[in-house]
């Protein structure tokens, strides 16, 4: 039995959104880059738009299944992000939560470069970072201030399936000696409530525009722990201080600056107490990008064993602020505490 078009049920969705009429066509060309959804760029007569849709089963080597009710979750954090950063996310245009689609504003690629791409091209812009840092700062606040966030993003097992599952437990698997350590790692996030965790700031998510920072992809949106946001993305930059040692001086620095900005914004709790997470977490996250579900795709073999070493050696041996991280990462790659 033939599978279903997806092409068709998008002009469907755009047909009853209003968007294109029935005589009208629509050409649908399929945008990569992302795992988790089917992305299209729409041409539509009078305008360019982009419609995203959850899959199941995420494009991945290993079995990652997911609800796909995650696209309501994306589509309900762009609804607050909007308000708090306008211009910082993308314009949502319309939106169908029994489809399980929304379409957005279409950002041209060459307008709105993607981070990963430009630092993986040697051009790290301490600036930048502290713009993401200053934006997910930002969000984080406000979502901890408002006080209907908690019960909106009450998706703690989208988030566990998402994230804790695939980047915690499975990496624990490869690492029985840690187990301990990833248990209590997996138990502190998912336990903790504080604010809005956006749960994917990766440099693949944001777009570079003339107007600053754009953060994509919040399908993992959580009422949660912002630590998290904050170790996903210090640990995507130090991962890339391994693939481009020329650059580590520069990564180093971009991760001191997004931490720092961000760090302005910190009013929920104690900066200490949010720094203590950010640092037992991020090399357990730098272990998942090596032995885990969705590992990074740019390392050669020497490089990921460099990963390996560093995670395994500051998961032992936490770093106390994020400081002492980020002076301990280079070194700690070099140790010989992993295969």
């Amino acid at each position: 039995m033939t599978a279903p078009d997806p092409r068709a049920g998008v002009r469907e969705f755009l047909r009853r959104q209003g968007l294109l009429r029935a005589e009208e066509y629509a050409e649908l060309t399929p945008l990569t880059g992302g795992v988790s959804s089917d992305l299209w760029k729409v041409d539509l007569p009078t305008r360019t738009v982009c419609v995203k849709g959850a899959l199941a089963q995420l494009e991945v080597a290993h079995e990652w299944l997911a609800p796909v009710s995650r696209n309501q979750v994306e589509y309900d954090w762009l609804q607050f992000a909007a308000p708090v950063c306008p211009g910082h996310v993308p314009q949502v245009i319309a939106h169908d939560a029994e489809a399980g689609l929304f379409a957005m504003e279409f950002l041209p690629p060459e307008r709105y470069p993607v981070w990963k791409a430009e630092l993986l091209g040697g051009h790290v812009d301490v600036a930048v970072a502290r713009a993401v840092g200053d934006l997910v700062g930002r969000l984080h606040s406000a979502s901890a201030a408002d006080s209907q966030s908690a019960l909106r993003f009450a998706t703690d097992d989208n988030f566990d399936a998402l994230r804790i599952e695939p980047f915690l437990r499975v990496t624990a698997e490869m690492h029985p000696d840690l187990l301990e350590r990833f248990t209590e790692l997996a138990r502190t996030t998912a336990s903790t409530h504080l604010a809005v965790a956006h749960g994917d700031v990766s440099p693949k998510n944001i777009l570079l525009g003339p107007d600053g920072p754009v953060l994509l992809d919040a399908e993992c949106a959580w009422f949660g722990d912002p630590a998290f946001d904050v170790a996903f993305c210090l640990n995507h930059l130090l991962i890339k201080s391994v693939k481009l040692p020329a650059h580590a001086a520069e990564l180093r620095a971009a991760a001191q600056a997004l931490a720092e900005e961000h760090a302005r914004h910190i009013d929920w709790e104690s900066p200490t107490a949010f720094g203590t997470r950010v640092t037992a977490l991020l090399p357990a996250l730098a272990l998942a990008r090596i032995d885990g579900t969705s590992p990074v795709e740019y390392l050669d073999a020497v490089q990921r064993r460099e990963v390996r070493n560093a995670g395994r050696a500051l998961l032992a041996d936490p770093a106390l602020t994020v400081d002492q991280l980020l002076d301990r990462w280079a070194s700690a790659g070099s140790l010989p505490t992993g295969s």
